[in-house]
C-alpha cells in the first residue's frame, strides 16, 4: 500500500465528452469563447484606468472583478484548449494541486466582490446623501482587500487538505479541470476531514455571501418602492440591473450545479454547469456591463474621441 501511494505523479483529465468529429469545431469555439472573455474583460480594466470619471467605488470593485473573471477562465480554459489538441491530457499532480488553489482563489474572490457591489449599491439607493461619506476611498479598499485575504486563506486551506490525501492507483479525472470533488473520490485515504471542511466554509464562503446580496436587496427594493415618481424607480432599478444580471447568472449557475444534483448524468451535468460558470459567465459580464452602463459607454465614447482628435491634429 505504502507503494502504490507513491505511484500517482500525474492524473489524466477526460475533459469533455465531445466525439472526434466535432472535436474542431468545438475547439474553435471555446478558443473564441476564451478569447472574448480576456478581452472584454481587458477592456473594462483599461477603461477604468484610463477614464478619471470612472474612479468610484462601484468601479473599483468592477475593476477587481474583471481580473478576477479574466483570471479564473484563465485557470482551466488554456489546460482545455491544450487537451483538446493533443493526444496526452495529462496534468502533473502538482499542477492539480495550483489549479485548484487557482480555480477556489479567484472564484471566491468573484464572489466577495459581488457582496462589496451589492453594499454599494444598497448606500447609493438607500442613503444617496451620505454616499460619499459612507464609502470613503478607506473603506472600499478594506473591502476590496479583505476580500483577497479571505479568499487566499480559503483556497490555501483546501488545497492543503488536498496534498494530504494519498492517492493510489485509479488517476482519471472525468472532467475537464481537477475539479476538488472528483478528486476527493480518487483518494484512497481518508477524505472525513475534507468533507467536513468543504460542507462549514461552502456554508460561510458561499451562503453567507449569498444571504447579503439577497438582503442588501430587499432593502434597495423597499426603499425603491417608496419613491414616488416612476422616474426615479427606473433609474434606480437601471442602477441596479446589471449587477443584479451578474449575480443572478453566478449563483444560478452554482445553485444548479452543487443544490440540484441528478443521479443518472451528473457527470455531464457538472461539466456543462461548470462551463456555464468557468467559461461562459466570465465572458458575459463585460457585455452586461458595457451594455447596460452609460458610465462605461461614455468612458468609450470619449476615449475614441480623444483618439480622433489627435489623429487630425
Amino acid at each position: 500500500m505504502e507503494g502504490n501511494q507513491t505511484v500517482i505523479t500525474q492524473f489524466l483529465l477526460l475533459g469533455l465528452p465531445i466525439s472526434p468529429e466535432h472535436q474542431n469545431l468545438f475547439y474553435a469555439l471555446f478558443l473564441a469563447m476564451y478569447l472574448t472573455t480576456v478581452l472584454g474583460n481587458l477592456i473594462i480594466i483599461i477603461l477604468i484606468l484610463l477614464d478619471s470619471h470612472l474612479h468610484t467605488p462601484m468601479y473599483l470593485f468592477l475593476s477587481n472583478l474583471s481580473f478576477s473573471d479574466l483570471c479564473f477562465s484563465s485557470v482551466t480554459m488554456p489546460k482545455l484548449l491544450q487537451n483538446m489538441q493533443s493526444q496526452d491530457p495529462s496534468i502533473p499532480y502538482g499542477g492539480c494541486l495550483a489549479q485548484i488553489y487557482f480555480f477556489l482563489f479567484f472564484g471566491d474572490l468573484g464572489n466577495f466582490l459581488l457582496v462589496a457591489m451589492a453594499y454599494d449599491r444598497y448606500v447609493a439607493i438607500c442613503f444617496p446623501l451620505h454616499y460619499t461619506s459612507i464609502m470613503s476611498p478607506r473603506l472600499c479598499m478594506t473591502l476590496v482587500v479583505l476580500s483577497w485575504v479571505l479568499t487566499t486563506f480559503h483556497a490555501l486551506l483546501h488545497t492543503l487538505l488536498m496534498a494530504r490525501l494519498s492517492f493510489c492507483e485509479d488517476n482519471v479525472i472525468p472532467h475537464f479541470f481537477c475539479d476538488m470533488s472528483a478528486l476527493l473520490k480518487l483518494a484512497c485515504s481518508d477524505t472525513h476531514v475534507n468533507e467536513v471542511v468543504i460542507f462549514i466554509v461552502v456554508s460561510i464562503f458561499l451562503v453567507l455571501p449569498f444571504a447579503l446580496i439577497i438582503m442588501s436587496y430587499v432593502r434597495i427594493v423597499s426603499s425603491i418602492l417608496k419613491v414616488p415618481s416612476s422616474q426615479g424607480i427606473y433609474k434606480a432599478f437601471s442602477t441596479c440591473g446589471s449587477h443584479l444580471s451578474v449575480v443572478s447568472l453566478f449563483y444560478g449557475t452554482v445553485i444548479g450545479l452543487y443544490l440540484c444534483p441528478s443521479a443518472n448524468n451528473s457527470t455531464v451535468k457538472e461539466t456543462v454547469m461548470s462551463l456555464m460558470y468557468t467559461v461562459v459567465t466570465p465572458m458575459l459580464n463585460p457585455f452586461i456591463y458595457s451594455l447596460r452602463n452609460r458610465d462605461i459607454k461614455g468612458a468609450l465614447e470619449r476615449i475614441f474621441c480623444k483618439k480622433e482628435v489627435q489623429l487630425h491634429l
